[in-house]
């Protein structure tokens, strides 16, 4: 399918890889970007084995566009997030693969949260993250209230968040943000690799670590533990599993197949 302010494509190693394409207007986000984003993913993430989500031009994406529509202080805020903004997040966050963030430059405001909704961020070392909500007024949204807490702590989200301060893509990968900032001259290497690394994985084990981890965040022990069990029951009954134990055996590495 084609896109007006996207690029996509997918290859035989099953990565897929969707690029805003708005480097003009540093990747904001108006309505139709939202509705291809949300389409492309929900697309892209039932044929591939990995989803790469990045930009184009020197940002990864400035959040929402304040021209689209017109006068943006008459913008319906709540339709706008429930209507758009959680369809697309939820297509990140409830894909059937991984999905990598491999942040190429700026992530601002919603740009930011869209990012931190992936399952990976991967940041050139020039890249840097702002939480810029309350420069126009606004508190944190596209998921940043329930992201960035989970993933830095309370003191640090409501300091990123009151501030709004620039947070370079090394700051944030010792903060635990992200996972990994890399010298800007092998970032699309370092981000390709892993997304190779995923695509060739044991998808049915990614998918449920996925479930496992963000269900530890609310569940008690007793009922991680219960999950954990039914989870790995469900792995323990794909070819990968026989795979990887096999190649355990014969002291080679395992070839999955994703099943």
């Amino acid at each position: 399918m084609e896109y007006d302010t996207l690029t996509t494509s997918i290859d035989d190693k099953g990565i897929a890889i969707i690029s805003m394409a708005r480097p003009e207007m540093m990747n904001a986000l108006n309505k139709q970007m939202r509705a291809e984003l949300t389409n492309a993913i929900k697309t892209l993430s039932t044929q591939a084995r990995v989803l790469v989500l990045t930009g184009t031009g020197r940002a990864f994406c400035s959040g929402q566009d304040l021209g689209d529509g017109g006068n943006a202080a008459q913008i319906d805020l709540e339709r706008t997030l429930r209507e758009e903004y959680e369809p697309l997040l939820r297509a990140i966050y409830d894909a059937p693969v991984p999905v990598i963030a491999a942040v190429n430059g700026a992530a601002a405001g919603a740009g930011a949260n869209l990012a931190l909704a992936a399952d990976v961020v991967i940041a050139c070392e020039s890249a840097m993250f702002i939480q810029a909500f309350t420069r126009i007024g606004l508190i944190p949204d596209a998921g940043g209230t329930y992201f960035l807490p989970r993933q830095v702590g309370f003191a640090r989200a409501m300091g990123a968040m009151l501030f709004a301060d620039r947070i370079p893509a090394r700051q944030a990968a010792d903060w635990g943000m992200i996972w990994e900032a890399v010298p800007d001259e092998i970032f699309e290497a370092t981000w390709m690799a892993r997304a190779t690394t995923l695509a060739s994985g044991p998808t049915v084990a990614y998918r449920n670590i996925r479930k496992a981890v963000r269900a530890s965040l609310s569940n008690s022990l007793d009922g991680q533990l219960a999950l954990e069990a039914r989870l790995q029951a469900e792995a323990g009954k794909t070819r990968d599993f026989k795979e990887g134990v096999l190649s355990f055996l014969e002291k080679r590495p395992p070839e999955f197949e994703g099943r």
